[in-house]
């Protein structure tokens, strides 16, 4: 069994310190394979924040995976933004901002979506979306495959169309044919899951959406609690994974159960072009 937690959007520096209390004691609970942190770590990527991340982080004491937002790139330093970029993101969470996570029963491969010329919108390239259609092709049938992103390849309102990563539609059908099974993403503070067979009706395999909401901060949206998702999947069952969201409850302190989605992963090619 893998159990894979999905977190995005803490932007440290308006976290609420009882709700990472909270969410520490749900992981220790739950004892997740990998943790999967899509970006948006931080407000305005000052040292200060990254330190109180980095902290979080290591209180986890799991293994984690993490990708920058357009939110940890400097905003009012301009000369850090154009020259370096992922300096405090690189000293808390390394230089690989890409990084990957395999086990028999799971790959999970993160993309960074962000670009120093952009101020919050995303961008996938060529190159990257052949990559990572490169390491899904050679995946395990067993396994459950992951692509992690932190603007959305897919949006559920029409004020969030302007979030949509750049290249998204080039990159949906790609990893679609090589075989992906989700697409994680954050950056709207919306948590949602989506078949993207209806928005994209040539897909060679179905893709689900899996959408985080905030964390930890205090600026949630559309009247949804602070929010996180758990993944389950067995290699013994390639077909299926679960996805739990759980939302912070304030009058308990405590994260519960808001739904549990079971997902029927699709493990043959429907089109041949």
């Amino acid at each position: 069994m893998s159990l894979l937690l999905h977190i995005s959007d803490p932007h440290f520096g308006t976290e609420r310190p009882q709700v990472a209390a909270a969410l520490t004691d749900l992981a220790r609970q739950q004892r997740p394979s990998v943790v999967v942190l899509s970006g948006d770590i931080t407000q305005r990527a000052r040292r200060r924040e990254f330190d109180a991340a980095c902290a979080f982080v290591k209180g986890l004491a799991l293994p984690l995976l993490a990708i920058p937002g357009n939110h940890d790139i400097p905003l009012f330093n301009p000369i850090a933004r154009c020259f370096s970029p992922y300096a405090n993101y690189a000293r808390v969470f390394g230089k690989d901002l890409e990084p990957e996570h395999e086990s028999p029963s799971l790959l999970v491969l993160c993309v960074n979506t962000t670009r120093a010329a952009r101020h919050k919108d995303g961008e996938v390239s060529a190159t990257q979306i052949e990559r990572v259609a490169t390491r899904l092709r050679a995946a395990s049938p067993a396994q459950l495959r992951v692509v992690v992103t932190h603007q959305p390849v897919h949006v559920i309102r029409q004020k969030d169309i302007e979030n949509l990563l750049h290249g998204h539609e080039s990159a949906v059908r790609a990893w679609s044919a090589a075989g992906a099974d989700l697409l994680l993403g954050g950056h709207i503070h919306l948590p949602y899951i989506r078949s993207l067979s209806g928005a994209f009706p040539d897909l060679p395999r179905e893709l689900w959406v899996v959408q985080a909401g905030t964390a930890l901060s205090q600026r949630v949206r559309g009247g949804i609690s602070n929010s996180i998702n758990l993944i389950h999947h067995r290699a013994d069952a390639p077909e299926l994974c679960t996805v739990d969201r759980w939302d912070y409850d304030d009058q308990k302190a405590a994260f519960q159960l808001f739904e549990s989605k079971a997902l029927l992963l699709d493990r043959h090619t429907r089109h041949s072009g």
